[in-house]
């Protein structure tokens, strides 16, 4: 391990530029570092997680654009709370649309001022200066690289707010299919999770789990057993050992009645914070989500070290500075005491926000004064990680005899707010979220709640087509002003071949969304055969803003696809009175490879609109255009995810 003086040492001097901003107050603003180093080397350095949604890459990106450097010339440093700025966290797609244009604010600082390093060198204006492939070079022909600028210097210029960057019609590195970094050690089996994290003198740890939610521990004795408070495990030398050590434990636990899956919509409804008054309305329909398991690649893993006073973490969240404060809270230590290092994790997909194995594993180390690893199972990460939130959602709404719509209503229950407007046009609206105290534990999903809240108001935009009589697409674009929203609704279905007549069994389905500043449009071709739907074939249109990666982007709305048909069709969490009955992959069912369909993507690179995020926005119309397929197909509406006949 190295501290930040330590490192910023072992880059061999340079050029450092701080990026002033106090992120901390103001989570949305990004503070960063870049570093050219003597020898030219280029290091930047930012808070956010490595994922699997390629940061190190596209940031790596933004930093070379605004330098004139390759992409492979700068190394990203992420996700480690001695290293880099302090970042709210790695989620709701924040990544490209806050942390890029501040990292390539402070590459382009440090452009003017090699600029100046470099005139002074040659004794020439700084207008004078070109820089190309990190180099800079005068019009009469001298070059030099950066590092032969910096000579070790360590310069430290605030950032101006206004500085110019290179618009994205003249991007040369950004807008391009740069190469995925350590894309090569994944496949090849070299890259190191948070799990095959080893210590020096490591033990294995082991948490004794409650028998459901919400008990809580009377007694519990065993020969190796380490408990504080409610909190109670074992440690050993072998992950065996360590697991026949916790099968050792005996424990008297309380017990409180839990509602079931069975009971769960109603449930929700009758518990809810606040209740509507019902407005009767020409069409009113219900539309229901089950609670969903991220089931990321990795489960969770940590490991803690306490050495002279301080705690060093590595676990895989994508939150290091929010669970360097859960450690900090815990355990009593200030923030110069606790460290969170982030080896890039086995995905995440919203279901890492928090740091529930680096408290484990620190309880566990402290107790034991040597380094500790826990390793959740899958059966365990199944069972006590949050879920995707269940919902109710009531849609009511007024149309004209032409198809227009004239008042809506929109009430959702428990399963949360993002994505609940929407960019139809309706004069009259009433769009409330009523927050429910959930049964399980629940929290962050990729897309949020844009998900349910897409899939019920776009189901409901296909009933009220069929209502009036008019195909799908063209009630929605009798209904939608926006431009970019209609732009992308047509060129999904002018890709797709919309118009044309489905064979018997076989059905088309089309929806549309807007969440984190981007617009998706989702056409699927399904085929139903009794009670077995399958996807053929989706085709997605998507526009984020300035296209930064594309084959990245490509691969990020694959991603949510084949994402969108778990939630659509197949995954729920089963649960009686406080257990998960499906706790494992053999219980709980996720697309397979045989699941997947021929995914066509059209990329709408809007170079004159800034770049949003887009790692979760096209999951959002998977659902409701597979479940219009579905009612093609088999004439059947369904109204409940996942979407079964």
């Amino acid at each position: 391990m190295i501290e930040r003086r330590e490192f910023l040492q072992s880059l061999g001097g340079g050029l450092l530029v701080v990026l002033a901003a106090d992120a901390q107050r103001t989570p949305t603003v990004v503070s960063g570092w870049l570093h050219i180093a003597g020898d030219g080397a280029i290091t930047a350095f930012a808070g956010k997680a490595e994922m699997g949604q390629n940061v190190r890459t596209s940031l790596a990106q933004a930093v070379a654009e605004e330098l004139r450097a390759p992409a492979a010339a700068v190394r990203m440093v992420v996700g480690d709370t001695d290293l880099t700025p302090y970042d709210a966290g790695t989620f709701g797609s924040r990544t490209t649309p806050y942390t890029a244009p501040e990292l390539r604010k402070a590459a382009a600082e440090a452009r003017h001022m090699l600029a100046e390093l470099a005139a002074r060198k040659w004794n020439v204006e700084p207008a004078d200066i070109t820089f190309e492939n990190a180099q800079a070079s005068t019009k009469d022909g001298r070059s030099c690289g950066y590092g032969e600028l910096t000579h070790g210097q360590k310069i430290e210029r605030s950032i101006r707010p206004d500085i110019a960057l290179r618009p994205a019609t003249e991007w040369t590195v950004l807008g391009t299919s740069a190469e995925k970094v350590g894309g090569r050690e994944i496949v090849t089996g070299r890259h190191k999770y948070p799990s095959d994290i080893r210590r020096p003198g490591m033990l294995y740890g082991k948490v004794l789990r409650p028998p459901a939610f919400g008990a809580e521990l009377v007694s519990a004795s065993g020969p190796q057993l380490i408990r504080d408070g409610d909190f109670a495990g074992v440690v050993a030398p072998t992950p065996e050992a360590a697991e026949e050590a916790l099968a050792a434990v005996r424990a008297e636990w309380k017990t409180s009645p839990q509602p079931s899956a069975s009971e769960i919509f109603d449930w929700l409804r009758r518990h809810a914070e606040s209740r509507p008054e019902r407005v009767k309305r020409k069409f009113e329909a219900t539309y229901t989500m089950a609670y969903i398991a991220h089931a990321p690649l990795e489960p969770r893993a940590a490991v803690a070290e306490w050495a002279e006073g301080k705690l060093t973490v590595w676990t895989g969240t994508q939150r290091p500075f929010g669970v360097r404060e859960e450690l900090m809270h815990a355990f009593g230590l200030p923030e110069a005491r606790v460290r969170v290092i982030v080896p890039d994790p086995g995905s995440g997909y919203g279901g890492k926000h928090t740091g529930d194995a680096a408290i484990e594993a620190a309880r566990l180390s402290k107790a034991a004064g040597k380094p500790v690893q826990v390793v959740w199972t899958r059966e365990e990460e199944f069972t006590w990680a949050y879920f995707r939130p269940a919902g109710v959602i009531d849609v009511g709404c007024d149309f004209s005899p032409d198809g227009r719509m004239t008042a809506w209503d929109f009430h959702n229950y428990n399963s949360g707010e993002a994505g609940i407007r929407h960019v139809y046009d309706i004069r009259e609206q009433n769009i409330r979220f009523h927050r429910v105290r959930s049964p399980l534990r629940q929290g962050s999903y990729r897309a949020l709640a844009a998900t349910a809240n897409h899939f019920a108001r776009e189901t409901a935009i296909d009933e009220l087509a069929a209502l009036a009589r008019l195909d799908p697409l063209e009630f929605r674009l009798r209904n939608l002003k926006d431009a970019r929203m209609r732009a992308v609704l047509t060129a999904a279905a002018e890709r797709f071949g919309w118009g044309t007549r489905p064979a018997p069994g076989q059905g088309f389905g089309i929806a549309c969304g807007f969440e984190k500043q981007s617009y998706v449009a989702t056409c699927a071709e399904v085929s139903v055969q009794g009670k077995t739907v399958r996807v053929r074939r989706l085709v997605t249109a998507f526009d984020c803003g300035a296209v930064v990666n594309p084959d990245h982007l490509r691969n990020q709305i694959e991603g949510c696809a084949v994402m969108g048909l778990g939630g659509a069709l197949f995954e729920a969490i089963q649960f009686e009175n406080g257990k998960i009955l499906n706790p494992r992959f053999s219980r709980y069912r996720v697309p397979r490879f045989t699941d997947v369909p021929k995914i066509d993507i059209v990329l709408l690179d809007r170079k004159d609109i800034a770049s949003a995020g887009a790692g979760e926005t096209p999951i959002v119309g998977i659902a409701p255009s597979i479940g219009g397929a579905i009612y093609q197909a088999a004439g059947k509406r369904l109204r409940a995810m996942p979407l079964r006949l």
